[in-house]
């Protein structure tokens, strides 16, 4: 009779417990992409770069325009009060008070300063280059947050499966072993031990729902998404082909992204600025030459000439040539280049050491995936053989051969099987997503 009964029951668990089968939702939510597109567009961080950005250009065009001549405008206005009347050159009384009036147009324009407009010029390219690479290396940045975020709800999602299927089963041996205490097949000892396993798994399913909700938030946060905004993530199907994907070769990730990625080529524009502002700082050892010219005239009252007059008579033109050389000036020049050389060591240090890191990086994320794929295949020979045995166990339990411990034990083995089956399978997939973005490829599921 027992036997009619609870294979029955361990059969619809089991099939329960199959990881594809709820694997597929019917409810429409977020994809990656989706949540990655979103997220470039709303990132107050990458607003916040993209504004840094503009000033580089700013700055940009402020350089250029240094080698351009400039042009000033001045007039002045004065008024000067005595007390006594004074006279003109007709004797014509004048009162006490007079006036002035000036006015001037004046260029000036750079035509040598050791190279160091020029040079600021490029210095000023490389850095608002810089900081657009910094940008879309911070888009980088977040389009890999929000994939281990996106990967972290898939992973609590199924996790959040796996403890309701375990409570349901654990449920369901309650209530056949209430029976079977109650035909006298088992002790009470027995029966408790069947309840305690079931309060354990429903302990363990409210955690899951805590991980599942506390990661759903942290990838709403990433998307700058509001309180009143409602979220929810569509939850793809994970097959073995995609878990397997074969993982490239460790110098192809390396050169691709030594080519393609931001920050590295940032660190490449970092040399060459550093190289600039050694040459910038030794030009201002060299004489510098600078031209200027101006046009200027007056007005002031008490001469009996009208003010139009004045200021045609009083027209007055300048041309000048300016030389200026160093000679002396407190070791700041020789101070400013050994300052400017040890920045140009210290930014090779820099970028030897980012190529040293990104090694280091994409060997570790390498290993991940190959280990993670491995453990992924063998967990998952290891969850058949151990669901398997789970069944016969429970047959034999049924027949009296096997205790309730020994049925929980095998339980158990089965639910760790399964555990590391799905730990393997994410850990695999964000690896693999990794080597995906390193490559310059986009993270797609």
């Amino acid at each position: 009779m027992h036997k009619s009964v609870f294979p029955g029951l361990l059969l619809l668990a089991l099939t329960v417990f199959l990881p594809q089968a709820l694997q597929a939702q019917t409810k429409e939510g977020w994809t990656l992409r989706q949540c990655i597109d979103h997220a470039l567009q709303h990132n107050i961080q990458i607003q916040s770069q993209e504004v840094t950005l503009e000033n580089a250009e700013a700055s940009l065009e402020q350089a250029k325009a240094q080698q351009y001549p400039t042009l000033n405008f001045s007039s002045s206005f004065g008024a000067n009060f005595h007390n006594v009347s004074t006279y003109n050159e007709y004797m014509e009384k004048t009162g006490g008070v007079s006036v002035s009036n000036s006015i001037g147009l004046n260029s000036g324009l750079s035509l040598y300063q050791g190279g160091r407009l020029r040079n600021t010029v490029k210095q000023s390219q490389i850095q608002r280059d810089a900081s657009e690479l910094d940008v879309e290396q911070s888009r980088i940045d977040l389009e890999i947050s929000v994939a281990q975020a996106f990967l972290q709800v898939l992973y609590n999602h199924e996790a959040l499966d796996l403890n309701r299927q375990a409570e349901e089963l654990s449920a369901r041996q309650v209530s056949r072993g209430e029976q079977l205490f109650q035909a006298g097949s088992i002790s009470r000892v027995e029966l408790s031990q069947l309840k305690s396993q079931h309060a354990s798994d429903q302990y363990q399913t409210v955690a899951a729902e805590n991980a599942l909700e506390n990661s759903r938030l942290q990838l709403k946060q990433l998307l700058e998404l509001g309180l009143d905004e409602s979220f929810e993530v569509r939850y793809p199907d994970i097959d073995d082909a995609v878990v397997g994907t074969p993982v490239p070769d460790l110098a192809d990730v390396y050169a691709e992204a030594l080519a393609t990625l931001p920050q590295m080529k940032s660190s490449q524009l970092g040399l060459e600025s550093a190289d600039l502002a050694v040459q910038i700082a030794k030009g201002a050892a060299l004489p510098s030459i600078s031209m200027n010219a101006g046009i200027s005239t007056g007005y002031a009252s008490g001469t009996g000439v009208t003010y139009f007059d004045q200021l045609g008579n009083k027209l007055g033109e300048s041309l000048g040539l300016n030389l200026s050389l160093p000679i002396f000036n407190g070791k700041q020049v020789r101070t400013n280049v050994r300052k400017a050389e040890l920045q140009q060591k210290s930014a090779r240090l820099q970028d030897e050491s980012a190529k040293k890191q990104l090694l280091s990086t994409l060997e570790s994320v390498r290993n991940d995936a190959v280990s993670a794929q491995q453990r992924y295949f063998s967990a998952s020979a290891q969850l058949a053989a151990a669901a398997e045995s789970f069944r016969l166990v429970t047959e034999q339990f049924e027949a009296g051969i096997k205790n309730t411990v020994e049925l929980l034990t095998e339980k158990n083995n089965y639910l760790s099987a399964r555990s590391q089956q799905l730990q393997a399978k994410y850990q695999a997939l964000l690896a693999e997503k990794l080597l995906d973005r390193y490559m310059n490829h986009p993270i797609e599921l």
